[in-house]
């Protein structure tokens, strides 16, 4: 028995979305390769995902055409990463408006601290999720970071190549 409905073909875009877009896994999947994570072991260490469920999320993210598979040599072996299409880098947004949302209507955790969406073009941090709210300007992948402090880090995110 499925684990849920197949919306694929509904009519309601919400459903459709969710179709692809509804486990968990796939938006974490997706923030990893539009921060340049987009090799399968860069992302399962990232992550914490198995290898049978990244396997099934990778697959399904290239089938829906969000990810697609290129070919690298290592080892003397061909390896595949796993870049963003156009499609894939749209979730931008989407990511941009879940983090604001959590950020302002969910408990911080001990020892976190605030994840700020920085436009990289003005130097703001931004508190909308598809446009600059400082200058106004759409945002693009290769012009965002998120300054997450409690990873002491600052990742510029890469888009569709």
């Amino acid at each position: 028995m499925p684990l849920r409905s197949d919306w694929s073909e509904d009519l309601c875009p919400v459903r459709r979305g969710l179709d692809v877009l509804g486990d968990p896994w796939i938006m974490l999947i997706m923030r990893e390769v539009l921060h340049g994570r987009r090799r399968f072991d860069e992302i399962r260490e990232s992550i914490g995902i198995s290898d049978a469920v990244l396997s099934r999320r990778l697959r399904l993210l290239v089938d829906e055409e969000l990810l697609r598979k290129v070919e690298y040599r290592a080892d003397r072996r061909t390896h595949f990463e796993y870049v963003a299409t156009e499609a894939g880098a749209d979730l931008l947004p989407i990511m941009h408006a879940v983090s604001i949302w959590a950020e302002k209507h969910t408990r911080m955790p001990e020892g976190g601290a605030h994840m700020a969406v920085i436009h990289e073009t003005c130097g703001a941090e931004t508190t909308t999720a598809d446009a600059c709210s400082e200058c106004g300007e759409a945002l693009r992948p290769g012009d965002v970071s998120w300054d997450k402090p409690w990873k002491a880090t600052r990742e510029r995110l890469v888009g569709a190549p």
